[in-house]
């Protein structure tokens, strides 16, 4: 099934259960399959759960265009005013977190009742002379140096740290690899251009301005989004924010810690 975005590039969604309406926006490179772990443990519980794959990800189109913040923003918009989905919970995992933040920004609350942020990218990765907390330039052109160079083996070099198994999570060598194949999966265009969307959005004003109750949920030991950087000042920025850091886990907590997550997000939508 397929929605139609702002400059017709078509995005594939998937729609199981029937209820109160959860969205789920996935992380770059990731697609709907992320999300194995969530889809049907809330369809069984009485939610409708919408998934939908980025533009350049997954089985979406792949255009040269529209991967800047803005673009992938609106849609988002795309999927909630085309299905007419009212009063959802928007739930984003890395990037996906800065895309909702960036929907409410431009489009508003009106169909929004609450928001989940897992391991977001979120407030502004990038230090600056205003946001000192953030990660150097120069680290930043590293990676994607490395990226440009070797896109498998810059995947490679963060697989272990992605689910942090140094710390015991349970998560067999082969979910390891099956996400691995789901970001190699992903457009190489698309991929570049997620990074940069990753890194340069600030999304400071957006945070302060969120007026929807807010779960921000973390782990201590994400390699990718480090939590002193987004998670915990994710959390000072929203008003009235409930936050939960895991202290094991890394930067698929959705996947390691798949059980304490879920528990969480249902707690936090029936409150």
């Amino acid at each position: 099934m397929y929605v139609e975005s702002h400059d017709g590039t078509r995005l594939a969604y998937e729609d199981y259960g029937q209820g109160e309406t959860l969205v789920f926006v996935s992380s770059a490179m990731l697609n709907t399959e992320m999300w194995e772990y969530q889809l049907p443990f809330f369809a069984e519980r009485g939610f409708r759960c919408v998934a939908f794959d980025r533009r350049g990800h997954g089985r979406s189109d792949r255009p040269s265009t529209g991967y800047d913040i803005d673009s992938t923003a609106d849609d988002l918009a795309a999927v909630l005013t085309q299905l007419d989905l009212r009063d959802v919970t928007l739930v984003g995992h890395s990037l996906g977190g800065a895309e909702i933040a960036r929907y409410l920004a431009r489009h508003g609350a009106g169909r929004v009742a609450r928001v989940v942020f897992i391991a977001a990218m979120l407030p502004f990765l990038k230090r600056t002379d205003d946001n000192p907390q953030g990660l150097p330039q120069e680290a930043i052109e590293a990676s994607m140096a490395r990226l440009r160079a070797d896109r498998p083996k810059w995947l490679a070099g963060q697989k272990e740290a992605f689910f942090a198994t140094h710390l015991g999570n349970d998560v067999s060598p082969a979910l390891v690899e099956h996400t691995m194949a789901q970001c190699l999966s992903a457009s190489p265009w698309a991929t570049l251009q997620a990074q940069q969307a990753a890194v340069h959005t600030d999304s400071r004003a957006a945070l302060r301005e969120i007026d929807v109750p807010a779960l921000v949920v973390h782990g201590a030991a994400d390699f990718s989004a480090p939590v002193e950087v987004t998670g915990r000042r994710t959390a000072e920025l929203i008003p009235g924010a409930t936050y939960k850091e895991y202290p094991t886990a890394g930067h698929g907590i959705y996947a390691s810690h798949h059980a304490q997550l879920n528990a969480d997000v249902l707690e936090f939508i029936k409150r």
